[in-house]
């Protein structure tokens, strides 16, 4: 398996996507590059996807509502009626949808973050409730963010690592060959067979 190589020696967006990066070392290579480093991994990686097409994004300054919707509407904008995930609005979605006990969904969570971020003022409260209907594609929860939980999960799914007396440890081993690679970001026997000299010390 290649190693993966620093940022700087990264000549293409599709060279990068080969490659597992944390939110953290997304951020920094952002700040590094002078572009916005904030945000989700999805924000940050179309920052960096517009980096190697020659735009540069730069940090917005944040918007301040100065205006407050007095009752809390469907046609309010987010931004305008203190939206916030508590229970104040858990409980006006939960009229609106008829469920007693409502949750806010990752989608929701990534579309505030958005409107936030873009300082959207004419994003509503009927747009979020379209977000949790799945009826609008305003932003979508990026799911690359579960994938170690999902490797290790399939890890210890796998009845032959039963042999393992430190699973968790065996796993970060073969999830840190898989990251710094090129290689799918997912769990498959092979991948324990090709590395038994790095695990034979945890049977």
């Amino acid at each position: 398996m290649g190693k993966r190589p620093e940022f700087r020696e990264i000549k293409s967006y599709d060279d990068f996507l080969r490659y597992y990066w944390y939110r953290e070392e997304l951020s920094e290579i952002c700040k590094n590059l002078g572009i916005d480093y904030t945000g989700t991994k999805q924000e940050l990686n179309h920052n960096i996807e517009e980096y190697f097409k020659g735009n540069l994004i730069k940090k917005k300054h944040v918007y301040h509502s100065k205006k407050v919707c007095k009752e809390i509407s469907l046609d309010c904008p987010l931004l305008d009626c203190g939206f916030s995930f508590n229970s104040k609005f858990r409980s006006y979605f939960s009229k609106l949808t008829g469920i007693d006990n409502f949750k806010f969904t990752a989608d929701m969570a990534t579309a505030w973050r958005k409107v936030k971020k873009d300082h959207d003022i004419t994003f509503t409260i009927q747009d979020m409730l379209d977000v949790y209907n799945q009826n609008s594609d305003y932003a979508k929860y990026d799911n690359s963010t579960c994938e170690w939980n999902k490797f290790l999960k399939d890890f210890c799914a796998d009845e032959k690592n039963s042999m393992f007396q430190n699973k968790l440890k065996v796993a970060s081993i073969l999830w840190k060959k898989v990251r710094n690679s090129a290689r799918p970001k997912v769990y498959t026997q092979h991948l324990v067979d090709e590395n038994m000299d790095l695990l034979s010390e945890y049977l």
